[in-house]
C-alpha cells in the first residue's frame, strides 16, 4: 500500500499501517528466533544458564574486585547451592520456544525500531525525519546496553541472592525452570526498557508532557526508587548495590540533560 501524507490518512489508514508494522515486526522476530534454533545448545547451556555457575564472568570479576578493594573473599562466590528442575510435562518445550522468541526479539530490535520510525515519521518535521539513522542507532545501543546490564549484573546478583537466602537450614532451594527463565526474561527486558528512558524522555519533552524542571524536582524520589531496586536485586552488601545503582542513576541524569536540550530548543522555536 502506497504511503500517504499524515494529513491525507484516515483513521483506518493509520490502523492498516499499524497492522502491517506489527506483522512485519512479528515476522522479523520469528525469523531471528528460527535462526537461534541452530545455536540453541550454546544459547541455553552457555548463555541462559551461565549465571547459575560460580565460574560465570560476573562472579569472577566480583571476586577480583573484592581482592583489589582489600575485602579478601567477602564477595567471592564459590558455590551456588541450588538446583533447577522441570516440573511440567511440556515445560522444557514451552521454555525453549519462548526463550528463542525472546532472543529473536532482541536480535531484531533495530529492525523493529526502523518500522516504528517509519510509522511515526509522517508526524515529524522534515529536519527530524533526517535523524532516523541516529534515532535507530542510539535507541538500539541503549537497548543492547540494557540487555547486557540485565544479563551481566542484574541476573547474577539476583541468582546469588536467592541462592544464599534461606529462612532455615532445613529448607533446600530447588527452583523450577519456569521461575528461573521468568527471572531471566524480566531482568533482561526490564533493564533494556529502563535504558530506553532517555529516548522516552526525549519524545515526552517534545510533546510537552515532561519538563527538565519536573524531572529535577522528583530527582530524590527517583534516587530512592533506584536504590530500593538495587537493594532488592543484589546481595546485602554496599559494593553490589552501588554497582547496580550507579548506571541507573546515570541513565536518569542523561534523561534530564536530554530533556533540558529539547526544552531549550522548543523555547527558541516559539520565540
Amino acid at each position: 500500500m502506497a504511503k500517504k501524507n499524515l494529513g491525507e490518512m484516515s483513521f483506518l489508514d493509520h490502523l492498516e499501517e499499524l497492522r502491517w508494522l506489527l506483522v512485519r515486526s512479528t515476522l522479523a522476530t520469528c525469523i531471528m528466533a528460527f535462526v537461534t534454533y541452530f545455536i540453541s545448545d550454546y544459547l541455553f547451556d552457555q548463555i541462559i544458564l551461565g549465571p547459575i555457575r560460580p565460574t560465570f564472568f560476573t562472579y569472577v570479576w566480583f571476586c577480583d574486585l573484592s581482592h583489589q578493594l582489600g575485602f579478601a573473599d567477602s564477595i567471592c562466590i564459590t558455590e551456588l547451592n541450588f538446583i533447577i528442575q522441570n516440573t511440567e510435562m511440556e515445560g522444557q518445550v514451552n521454555i525453549f520456544v519462548w526463550m528463542c522468541l525472546l532472543a529473536g526479539f532482541i536480535l531484531s530490535f533495530p529492525y523493529i525500531l526502523w518500522e516504528i520510525w517509519k510509522f511515526i515519521s509522517p508526524a515529524l518535521y522534515e529536519k527530524e525525519r533526517k535523524n532516523a539513522k541516529l534515532f535507530i542507532f542510539v535507541s538500539s545501543l541503549l537497548f543492547f546496553l540494557g540487555v547486557l546490564f540485565g544479563y551481566f549484573v542484574v541476573i547474577p546478583m539476583s541468582v546469588n541472592f536467592v541462592a544464599t537466602f534461606s529462612v532455615s537450614d532445613v529448607v533446600k532451594n530447588q527452583f523450577t525452570l519456569e521461575s528461573y527463565m521468568g527471572m531471566v526474561k524480566t531482568s533482561i527486558l526490564g533493564s533494556a526498557i529502563f535504558f530506553e528512558l532517555p529516548i522516552a524522555i526525549y519524545f515526552l519533552t517534545k510533546l510537552g508532557l515532561v519538563t527538565p524542571q519536573f524531572l529535577r524536582k522528583y530527582w530524590k524520589y527517583a534516587v530512592v526508587i533506584i536504590l530500593i531496586i538495587a537493594a532488592i536485586v543484589t546481595p546485602p552488601d554496599v559494593v553490589s548495590q552501588t554497582i547496580v545503582a550507579i548506571p541507573m542513576l546515570l541513565i536518569y541524569e542523561v534523561s534530564i540533560l536530554i530533556s533540558k536540550i529539547v526544552y531549550k530548543n522548543k523555547l527558541k522555536e516559539n520565540v
